[in-house]
């Protein structure tokens, strides 16, 4: 989907607690795209609360993710989005035929400090960057 259709392209990440590697993503997506991308992320299990190491190494980069609390993942969240990126939920993430999905292999940051934490973060920016390519978006400030 480009960015040139009237509707924005939806993606959704979703890790089992929504808590580190599925909020940084939904971070740079909504940072890096400008509004130009509608943004999602939940889990499986939700954590209480965000980790504490993810939203450290974000706002490193001038990406505060500290307001966001874990969801739980819901079928109309997947049905809703155009692209579903699952990071290690396995069976337990949904499917519906038809969307377009895709599973990123990434360390879980769970109870990690912030120094193992920024590597899975760099990752990510990556890998969203592509994303983002992929979508006929063209990043802002990257």
């Amino acid at each position: 989907m480009s960015a040139t259709t009237d509707r924005k392209p939806s993606v959704l990440f979703v890790c089992v607690h929504n808590a580190g590697r599925s909020q940084m993503a939904a971070g740079f997506l909504t940072a890096l795209s400008g509004g130009a991308v509608e943004v999602r992320s939940a889990g499986s299990m939700p954590a209480e609360m965000i980790n504490p190491s993810a939203v450290e190494a974000m706002l490193e980069l001038g990406i505060d993710i500290r307001a966001e609390k874990p969801k739980v993942l819901t079928t109309e969240a997947v049905k809703d989005s155009d692209v579903v990126v699952t990071m290690g939920c396995g069976d337990t993430c949904p499917y519906f035929p038809g969307k377009r999905y895709e599973d990123w292999v990434l360390e879980d940051p769970a109870g990690q400090g912030v120094e193992a934490v920024r590597p899975i973060r760099d990752e990510i920016r990556t890998r969203i960057l592509g994303l983002l390519g992929e979508l006929g978006v063209t990043p802002v400030g990257a």
